[in-house]
C-alpha cells in the first residue's frame, strides 16, 4: 500500500466542524510564519490546509487560488481571505486577510525604526544576510511543489516554459502573460479538454489527503451564493468604506496633504499590482522616490530586502515606504516621528489591501458556482501553469542578486550558495518546515558576519 492509499484509508471521515476562534488563532499564527512571498505562503496553506488539517480539499483550494491569481494584489493574502470567507461568512474573510497582514506592519514598523534610529546595525545585517538565501529556497520548493501537482501533462508543462521564457528572456509583463495562458485554456477547454479537465492534479485531488470538510462535492454554502443584490450591498458597502476613510483624511490634512497622497496614490498601486509585488515595484518606485520624494534610492532597496525576510506579502515593503516618508516629513513636528512614521505606514498599509477584501467579496459568490465549470476552470488550469513559470523566474531573480550581488562580473557569494542549497536539501530531502529553515539560516548569517568574514 503506498503513501496515498495509506492516507485514504486513515483519513475517511472529515475532520470536526472548526470554529472561528480556533480559526483565528490559526490565521494570526500564519501570519507570524509566512515567509518565502507569495509562493512560499501558499505552499504554506496547501500544506495545512489541504493535507495536514484538511479544512478545505485540494480542488477547492487551487480554484480558489485560481482566481486569487487573476487579481490585483496579494493573491495569498486574497486566499486566505477566501478561504476564511468561505468557512465563516464576512468575519471570517476580514480576520484571515487581517491577520496574514497585521502581525508583519508591526514587525515592519518595528525594524523600519530599528533602520532610522539606529542606522546599519551588524546583528541585522547578518540576520538578513542568512535569511535571503533561504527565502530563495522556499521560492524554489514552492514552484516545485506546486508544479509537481499542477503540471500533469506536456500541454501544461509547455505553458508553464513559455510563461517562464516569455518573463525571464523576453521580459513580457505578467498581465500579458496571465492573459495569454488565459485564452490558451479557454481554447484548449474546448479542443483538447482532457488535458485541463485535470489541471493543477484536480482529477485526483479529493484521494490524495483523506476527507475535507470543504470536500469536492461539498454544496456551497448559502452566504456564498451568487446573487444581484448581495454583489451590489458588497460593492456599496467597499466604496463606502473607501469614501469615509479619503474623506477623513482630506478633511483633516487636506488633498495635497502628504497623509492623503499616500492614501490615493497606495489605493492606485493596489490595482495595478497583477503578477505581486515585483510587477508593481516600479510603479511604486517611481512615484515614491522620483516623484514624492518620500525616501532615497538606497531606502528603497533596503525597504525591499526587510520586506522580503518579514513574514507576509512581498507588497508589505509598502508599509517602509509609508514609514520612511512619514518620518522624514516629520507630519507631526519633530518630537513626534515615530507616531507621524507609524501613522503614514498604516494609512498606506489599509488603503492597499482594502481592494483585496472587496475583490474576494465580490467575486467569490461567482467563483464558487463555476468550480464544476469546465468553461471557467479550462482558462484557469492555464494561469496555474503559466504561474508555475513565473515562480520558477522569481526564484532564478532572487538567487541572481543573492549570489551575485554586484552583477556577475562582482565577486560570487559563495556562503550564501552553501545556505541556499542547505536550505532546499532540508526542504525537499528532510521536509523541514519553513520556520526551521528561516531561524537557522538567519542564525548562520549571523554567525557568519559577526565572525568577520
Amino acid at each position: 500500500m503506498d503513501t496515498s492509499q495509506q492516507q485514504i484509508s486513515g483519513n475517511t471521515q472529515p475532520p470536526e466542524p472548526v470554529t472561528l476562534a480556533q480559526a483565528f488563532w490559526y490565521w494570526l499564527r500564519l501570519g507570524f510564519i509566512s515567509f518565502g512571498g507569495p509562493a512560499g505562503q501558499i505552499a504554506i496553506m496547501h500544506q495545512d490546509l489541504v493535507e495536514k488539517k484538511r479544512w478545505i480539499s485540494e480542488r477547492r483550494f487551487l480554484h480558489a487560488l485560481n482566481y486569487c491569481m487573476v487579481l490585483p494584489g496579494p493573491e495569498a493574502q486574497q486566499l486566505a481571505v477566501y478561504i476564511g470567507w468561505l468557512m465563516h461568512r464576512a468575519w471570517g474573510g476580514i480576520i484571515a486577510g487581517t491577520l496574514f497582514v497585521l502581525p508583519s506592519l508591526f514587525i515592519l514598523i518595528f525594524l523600519s525604526w530599528i533602520y532610522l534610529a539606529f542606522g546599519n546595525v551588524p546583528a541585522v545585517a547578518g540576520i538578513l544576510y542568512g535569511i535571503k538565501p533561504a527565502v530563495t529556497a522556499i521560492v524554489l520548493f514552492a514552484a516545485y511543489r506546486i508544479g509537481s501537482r499542477a503540471l500533469k501533462n506536456g500541454v501544461l508543462w509547455a505553458i508553464a516554459a513559455a510563461a517562464f521564457l516569455a518573463i525571464f528572456a523576453f521580459n513580457v509583463p505578467f498581465p500579458a502573460i496571465v492573459l495569454a495562458a488565459g485564452l490558451i485554456g479557454y481554447a484548449g477547454g474546448g479542443l483538447v479538454p482532457e488535458k485541463f479537465a485535470t489541471g493543477g492534479g484536480h482529477g485526483k485531488a479529493k484521494d490524495s489527503f483523506g476527507a475535507a470538510l470543504i470536500a469536492d462535492d461539498t454544496p456551497t454554502p448559502e452566504h456564498a451564493r451568487f446573487g444581484w443584490a448581495r454583489l451590489l450591498r458588497v460593492a456599496f458597502a467597499g466604496v463606502a468604506i473607501w469614501v469615509a476613510a479619503m474623506l477623513l483624511l482630506v478633511t483633516q490634512f487636506g488633498w495635497q496633504g502628504a497623509y492623503t497622497q499616500m492614501a490615493w496614490f497606495f489605493t492606485k498601486a493596489a490595482l495595478l499590482t497583477f503578477g505581486g509585488a515585483y510587477a508593481v515595484l516600479p510603479y511604486v518606485y517611481q512615484g515614491a522616490v522620483e516623484h514624492y520624494h518620500w525616501l532615497t534610492p538606497l531606502q528603497m532597496m533596503d525597504g525591499l530586502a526587510l520586506g522580503e525576510s518579514t513574514p507576509g506579502p512581498l507588497i508589505m515593503v509598502v508599509a517602509f515606504v509609508g514609514f520612511v516618508g512619514g518620518w522624514s516629513l516629520a507630519l507631526f513636528g519633530p518630537d513626534a516621528l515615530f507616531l507621524a512614521a507609524a501613522s503614514a505606514a498604516t494609512i498606506v498599509t489599509f488603503f492597499t489591501f482594502l481592494p483585496s477584501f472587496i475583490f474576494i467579496f465580490l467575486g467569490g459568490p461567482l467563483v464558487e458556482s463555476t468550480h464544476g465549470d469546465l468553461r471557467f476552470t479550462a482558462p484557469l488550469t492555464g494561469i496555474t501553469a503559466a504561474v508555475v513559470g513565473v515562480i520558477l523566474n522569481l526564484a532564478v531573480f532572487f538567487a541572481y542578486h543573492v549570489l551575485w550581488p554586484q552583477g556577475f562580473k562582482g565577486y560570487f557569494e559563495w556562503y550564501s550558495a552553501l545556505l541556499g542549497v542547505a536550505a532546499l536539501i532540508a526542504l525537499l530531502r528532510y521536509r523541514v518546515g519553513t520556520i526551521p529553515v528561516i531561524l537557522g539560516c538567519g542564525a548562520a548569517g549571523l554567525v557568519y558576519r559577526l565572525a568577520g568574514a
